[in-house]
């Protein structure tokens, strides 16, 4: 694909260095009948790959140039092209077993992740790049700098992985971040049980609204200090401190009250 100036209201780092495009489609490991789906293909460099694995790739671009670049490029039996904002796509049209890919803009990662985090049973797997820091995020454990809203909500639906460092100089333009890879598999069964989504997501996002905040101020418009207690919650503990599992039984307990 000839070249094009990339964006910045897009987020736009193209993927060039080949030896890292081959690593993530060996990570993906993509095989003909797989649904897969890449957000942003951008220049094509994972498209091309994996469409010669895989023979079949549903895509969703924001930019129309690009977008126009794949479409004369690629076939309409080999690429069926959305051009469209994966911040508001409906990944549920698009069917079930859905293999999504995508090196995702890092001024959107966060958002698309808990977008994407809707769909988790429409999904078999994500392998997504992102800056290296939100992967930490994603893969923290309690009590760590890391640890927040982001690993808690994605951790309550995923089995979450960072398999490896994607060095800036294998982008153009560079970012000024390293990136990495992360694979992350819905838990499906292992999942588990939420008696209210909505009231988990609120009690989490209060939980993390204010690091250092003590569980009994940072939740006070929630429920109070015996709510907390019933639901063998410290509440002089900080939200940090508290493991997935202790958020779930939670908010679970509030539901049932």
């Amino acid at each position: 694909m000839e070249h094009h100036q990339a964006r910045k209201r897009f987020g736009q780092n193209f993927l060039v260095d080949p030896h890292y495009i081959a690593k993530i489609v060996a990570a993906i490991a993509p095989r003909p009948g797989d649904h897969l789906v890449e957000i942003g293909p951008g220049q094509a460099a994972l498209t091309g790959p994996l469409l010669e694995r895989a023979g079949h790739l549903t895509a969703i671009e924001i930019d129309r140039d690009l977008a126009a670049r794949l479409t004369a490029d690629f076939p309409p039996e080999r690429l069926v092209l959305h051009v469209a904002d994966a911040l508001d796509f409906d990944f549920s049209t698009l069917g079930d077993k859905l293999r999504i890919v995508g090196n995702l803009p890092y001024n959107i990662s966060s958002p698309l992740l808990f977008h994407l985090a809707r769909y988790e049973t429409h999904l078999s797997d994500l392998h997504v790049m992102l800056q290296k820091e939100v992967v930490a995020r994603m893969t923290a454990a309690p009590a760590t700098p890391d640890y927040g809203r982001l690993t808690v909500m994605l951790q309550t639906r995923f089995a979450v992985m960072r398999l490896f460092i994607v060095p800036a100089g294998a982008f153009r333009p560079a970012p000024k971040v390293e990136s990495a890879v992360a694979r992350l598999v819905p838990l499906g069964a292992a999942k588990p049980a939420l008696a209210d989504e909505t009231l988990f997501a609120r009690v989490v996002a209060a939980a993390f609204g204010q690091r250092r905040k003590t569980m009994r101020n940072a939740v006070a418009d929630i429920c109070d200090a015996g709510a907390l207690e019933r639901a063998g919650i410290d509440p002089g503990a900080r939200g940090e401190t508290l493991a997935v599992a202790d958020f779930v039984r939670l908010a679970n307990s509030l539901a049932a009250a």
